[in-house]
């Protein structure tokens, strides 16, 4: 079995699909006219191989940063003989958890300790979803080495293959351990806190302000939400640039609601439905991003004093509602802030705000019918929100930006004719989602290097992914590249 998707087009008749490959003996051609219109013939695919290093590592390379695209970086390199030494401002898998659920439920932060920052990423804290739009034959490899640490073999075959945050969290430690195996080192609670250059290449890296480790090599696989670390790299001199993201709330319902939308009266055991949505307004986008089946709304502060929102699932997807950001594309000349972290600061002034309305770690929500009649909330409907440490009903133009609430109040009835009962007056709007992807770009060439020789920004924060799978991606790509550079150097 190769691929497993539920086909709810002629809902009630929902159908699974299955797609197998299958080896055949005997007459090949009388087999497949037996067959009908749906099979082919086809070829053995190349199977992906992770590199071998031709070059004896004197100078170890070093990652920056522990989620997919850090992660996938070390390990293609470990693999290749590299001997890695990685860097994680944040802390291990356990430890990180432990300190997410003590914010939850107390509202007091560790801003290096949190849904953003440790081990695995921000991607840990937001159900392990897995599929991409892009076509890779790493893919497959990818999908294996999660298996491999623990994940379940359905995320091979399923189209839209997710782990759970519950079990991504001894995944991440798993692959860890197997980089450690093979010679790699993973420092936590070590932060890049400067870049020293001769001659035009990196030399050194700076940690928590008192050490300095040489390095001709860095993979910076920073997540998004280091924005001292930009401020810090553009300083340094690092070429970035502003680039367009997309900033709005989470929405709430019923995932009841959502299944029956999506598979009509349908008695199958299927799995909590889920959607993406998208509607194009005359000057901007708005569309759904990380949609949780059965899951929550979450607090993903990283900074003291600001309000963030993201969503998650656990593995079993069993939770009452099921929630996605909602989002509005927003661009350079939207941004009230000049200059190439113009982004970053409107970020923070919204989370700024939103802090406010409460004075804690509270979230800003209303109700979808009160956003949309220009009213504040006063308390829920039918729908109790998930988030933890708890909501403070308010009026949401209060807190987000025209340019987004316009939007958003525009799209909400028209996202409705797509999935019945999107804009339900009980429906819940948290906010904000401020952190879907990076405001801005860490410039590099074709040789995946910063014009800082031997520094090479990739993932998500540096502006090259938006999601567990294309960082990976990205990280195993640029690890190939560097790879390859090491070789040339040692004339391989």
């Amino acid at each position: 079995m190769v691929r497993r998707s539920v086909d709810a087009r002629k809902k009630p008749d929902v159908r699974i699909i299955y797609t197998v490959d299958v080896s055949v003996d005997g007459n090949e051609k009388k087999i497949l006219k037996s067959c009908g219109s749906k099979r082919t013939t086809i070829a053995p695919n190349a199977y992906y191989k992770a590199p071998k290093a031709k070059v004896p590592v004197t100078e170890r390379p070093v990652v920056v940063g522990f989620g997919p695209a850090g992660m996938f970086a070390a390990l293609i390199l470990a693999l290749a003989g590299c001997k890695p030494v990685v860097l994680e401002r944040g802390e291990d898998a356990d430890t990180r958890n432990k300190k997410v659920k003590h914010f939850f439920e107390t509202g007091e932060l560790d801003e290096n300790s949190n849904v953003q920052f440790g081990e695995g990423g921000a991607g840990t804290f937001s159900d392990g979803k897995l599929n991409t739009g892009v076509n890779n034959p790493r893919i497959g490899w990818v999908l294996e080495q999660f298996v491999k640490a623990g994940a379940r073999e359905d995320i091979l075959y399923d189209a839209k293959p997710h782990i759970g945050t519950d079990v991504l969290l001894d995944v991440v430690q798993n692959l860890r351990k197997r980089i450690q195996a093979l010679g790699g080192e993973v420092r936590f609670r070590s932060q890049v806190t400067g870049i020293q250059v001769e001659n035009g290449h990196l030399s050194a890296l700076e940690i928590n302000s008192t050490e300095i480790l040489p390095c001709r090599d860095v993979v910076f696989a920073i997540g998004h939400s280091a924005r001292d670390t930009f401020s810090m790299l553009l300083d340094a001199g690092v070429p970035m640039e502003s680039k367009p993201f997309s900033m709005g709330v989470r929405i709430e319902h019923p995932q009841s609601m959502i299944d029956k939308s999506q598979y009509g009266s349908c008695d199958l055991p299927l799995p909590p439905a889920d959607y993406k949505l998208v509607c194009h307004l005359d000057n901007r986008t708005v569309y759904t991003f990380c949609m949780c089946p059965g899951g929550y709304v979450v607090a993903a502060a990283s900074e003291d004093g600001r309000v963030v929102t993201n969503g998650m699932s656990l593995a079993d997807r069993n939770g009452e509602n099921a929630n996605a950001a909602v989002l509005v594309t927003v661009n350079p000349e939207d941004f009230p802030y000049e200059g190439v972290l113009g982004g970053m600061h409107w970020q923070r002034e919204l989370e700024q705000r939103a802090y406010a309305v409460s004075g804690c770690y509270k979230a800003p929500a209303q109700l979808v019918g009160d956003f949309l009649g220009c009213r504040p909330s006063t308390g829920p409907g039918s729908v109790q929100p998930s988030y933890k440490p708890g909501v403070t009903w308010c009026d949401l133009h209060d807190v987000l930006p025209e340019v987004i609430t316009d939007a958003l109040a525009e799209a909400l009835p028209k996202l409705d004719r797509n999935l019945a009962g999107f804009s339900d007056a009980d429906a819940v709007l948290t906010g904000p989602e401020t952190r879907s992807s990076s405001p801005v770009r860490i410039l590099r060439g074709e040789n995946r290097q910063s014009t800082v020789g031997g520094f090479y920004p990739c993932g998500e924060g540096a502006g090259y992914a938006g999601g567990i799978m294309s960082a990976a991606l990205d990280g195993i790509q640029t690890a190939e590249m560097l790879i390859q550079e090491m070789e040339n150097r040692y004339g391989q």
